[in-house]
């Protein structure tokens, strides 16, 4: 949900260094927030139609990127607009809430409400957001853990029950309602690379889904890899569904239509939207040194705001092309990389409404029709595992 209407010399990084934390609200006007809203709405509803199995919603602060501050307040709106769709919030910045209790309150509200189509995805939050909220980011990763354990007792132990944590500590929980998915609703956990959570993703006590976002083909399957890997330190094979790509797509009639429709939308989605100093993202104590020092060697190309379009698409940050261009390459991501969930962001940063529902279209019957049943063996095989 992205805010289109930036100042037309917006491309001056000197006099606009960030489009995070910093950029003034004063840019922003409720009237065209007004329509925007009930635009991306009608997008997200327009999915159902389409046969996806789902729409994904995040939670971002104070930035020109997402004006989604509130996903589970879009997820509310969504709730009764739509009948099958799952819905799926990746996610709830967990340490950037006062009581994670709220957490665990408004997603079972949620579940009970669709019958059991929510997906709640936990996340810590960019760098970014420890700023716009005034929190200290040296706790960001114990309370997380903390906020993430207290919501699973909340939603799988019959109450009341104390807990009693470093961050939190509440002598009753016993939340109402509960969840109608058991033992409790799905966690997707979207992250930058961090060993940690990588490994804490994989535990066979969690097995969450780890999604890749906005990053280069390699490396995504090195961030698979690592999933992989850690889950075969536990002694079981990773499935394909525990982990997921949310990469830019766009598709048009021929390929060479499709990059010149897509270049200002891809450019902007990265150069402007995604644009914010390192200090910003990765304020210090925010991730554990090793981690840092292993995020260093490939942050270069994670500084999106510097990337042409030409990379964007010859490094695979995104797909685009005719309909049987982007099926055979994602197709060929899916074998490559290994992962089963596929998440394409189609409505991209100042595309127009028109455009958006056009690329929807020609994705689902191209590209997610054909794609659908070229792994239906796979999907079936990993379904009876789970079993």
């Amino acid at each position: 949900m992205p805010w289109p209407y930036l100042p037309d010399d917006f491309a001056d990084k000197e006099k606009y260094p960030s489009a995070w934390v910093t950029l003034s609200n004063g840019y922003y006007d409720p009237e065209k927030g007004h329509a925007l809203y009930n635009r991306y709405l009608d997008e997200l509803e327009y999915a159902e139609k389409l046969g996806f199995d789902g729409v994904c919603l995040n939670e971002h602060h104070q930035n020109t990127y997402g004006t989604m501050p509130a996903p589970n307040l879009i997820a509310g709106m969504l709730a009764r607009r739509t009948e099958r769709l799952k819905i799926a919030i990746v996610g709830n910045g967990l340490p950037l809430r006062d009581h994670p209790l709220r957490i665990a309150e408004e997603i079972a509200m949620l579940d009970v409400v669709t019958n059991g189509r929510m997906i709640s995805g936990f996340v810590r939050g960019i760098g970014c957001e420890y700023h716009s909220m005034g929190i200290n980011p040296t706790y960001s990763q114990e309370r997380f853990y903390e906020a993430h354990d207290l919501i699973i007792r909340a939603w799988t132990e019959i109450g009341p029950f104390p807990f009693e944590g470093k961050h939190y500590r509440v002598r009753y929980v016993n939340v109402w309602p509960r969840p109608i998915q058991k033992p409790h609703p799905p966690i997707w956990v979207p992250g930058a690379g961090s060993k940690e959570t990588l490994e804490w993703c994989a535990n066979p006590a969690r097995k969450y889904p780890y999604l890749a976002v906005y990053t280069p083909d390699h490396l995504a399957k090195m961030f698979f890899d690592q999933y992989r890997a850690a889950a075969q330190s536990h002694g079981y094979q990773a499935s394909p569904y525990q982990m997921g790509h949310l990469m830019p797509i766009y598709i048009a009639e021929t390929d060479s239509k499709a990059e010149e429709e897509a270049a200002p939308y891809l450019s902007w989605l990265y150069n402007y939207g995604l644009r914010y100093g390192f200090e910003y993202v990765f304020p210090p104590g925010y991730i554990s040194i090793p981690s840092l020092r292993n995020i260093l060697k490939f942050a270069h190309e994670l500084d999106w705001a510097n990337l042409p379009f030409r990379t964007l698409v010859d490094k695979g940050y995104c797909l685009v092309g005719s309909g049987d261009t982007v099926r055979k390459k994602l197709a060929g991501y899916i074998k490559d990389l290994g992962f089963g969930l596929v998440m394409p962001l189609l409505q991209i940063a100042d595309m127009p409404h028109d455009l958006t529902m056009k690329n929807m279209e020609l994705f689902a019957t191209q590209v997610m029709a054909p794609i659908r049943e070229e792994f239906k063996e796979m999907s079936e095989q990993w379904s009876s595992a789970a079993q």
